[in-house]
């Protein structure tokens, strides 16, 4: 079922090109989304971002139903290169289960990620010192297609099963304890929008293998208020889904955000609602700023002929012009 769609994915994920990272003066977080932004923290960086959920699951025709919460943690840690990050995600829960004939009390590790995210384009990077046009306001906020252009990253990592299958949900399918997982990551800055994409191969070559989606549009309202719409898809013959999410985020300090969301999903088999509160917290007082090479024509290095040729006539002409003055 998934052939062609494996070696799609792996074609992305070996595909690379050189370029470099973008380190941004305030934090960059993840939260309160699910996706992985395209960009990593930068080197020497570390960042934490934790939060507290809580749920409601109900199934109509397995009849049962779950009610509980937990918190989840992603460290991440940019090392080696500008644009690699380290990551270890884990989600630990509690919830009371109760079904026909059932009244149970589960909690452990639901998740436990281990994995890495390479930066391997950077569309900015050309035009990250064009000089603006000072006499025209229009010139400098017109259209431009460069925007649609999105910034690439690829990640790949391993899921650590911890929860001995208590959260299966009536399937109890045993599987492997370590699964591969893969990701294509996009993101796009449209102006005060900031669109981010992601092609998830989650559990590979497992019993619960999915190719997964998330979209997430997120919208700067102030220097400190943003807001964020979520999609997010899940296919495979362990569960397929569909969820959004919508929340928002508040910046306290440079390196300090607070965050807030809920999200439903569009069935009843399961029905889930949820609700979360985080934080996310950068240390990045060992970073070292990186100077962007710019591209030769705007440091004023080899000149192209036609170039050297203009200049040649221009003091031709500055000359002849000199000399009819004089005369």
């Amino acid at each position: 079922m998934f052939a062609t769609k494996r070696a799609l994915l792996l074609f992305f994920l070996l595909t690379t090109a050189a370029n470099y990272a973008q380190f941004t003066d305030v934090i960059n977080s993840n939260r309160p989304g699910e996706s992985m932004a395209a960009f990593s923290v930068g080197k020497t960086v570390i960042q934490a971002e934790l939060g507290f959920y809580g749920f409601k699951e109900e199934h109509d025709l397995l009849g049962y139903e779950a009610i509980g919460g937990g918190t989840d943690l992603s460290v991440r840690y940019g090392a080696f290169f500008e644009q690699l990050e380290f990551s270890l995600d884990a989600q630990y829960q509690m919830e009371n289960f109760t079904a026909p004939l059932i009244d149970e009390r589960h909690s452990g590790f639901k998740q436990m990620t281990l994995g890495a995210k390479y930066l391997i384009y950077d569309p900015t990077k050309k035009y990250i010192n064009r000089k603006p046009n000072l006499y025209s306001w229009n010139a400098n906020h017109k259209f431009s297609w460069r925007q649609f252009i999105p910034a690439v990253g690829v990640y790949a990592g391993f899921n650590v099963d911890l929860s001995d299958g208590v959260f299966d949900r009536g399937y109890f399918l045993k599987d492997n304890k370590l699964t591969p997982k893969f990701a294509l990551l996009t993101q796009n800055q449209l102006g005060r929008y900031v669109l981010v994409g992601n092609v998830i191969m989650d559990k590979f070559s497992s019993k619960r293998e999915s190719l997964d989606f998330i979209v997430t549009l997120t919208r700067g309202f102030s220097p400190r208020w943003s807001g964020f719409l979520e999609c997010q898809g899940y296919s495979g013959d362990y569960y397929s889904d569909v969820v959004g999410r919508g929340g928002a985020a508040f910046l306290l300090k440079q390196n300090i955000q607070i965050d807030a969301s809920v999200g439903t999903n569009f069935k009843t088999t399961p029905s889930l609602l949820m609700g979360a509160i985080g934080l996310s917290w950068r240390f990045d007082a060992n970073y070292e700023e990186v100077m962007i090479r710019l591209p030769k024509d705007e440091k004023g290095k080899e000149k192209s002929e036609k170039d050297k040729k203009k200049e040649k006539e221009k003091k031709r002409i500055d000359g002849v012009e000199e000399g009819e003055k004089a005369n």
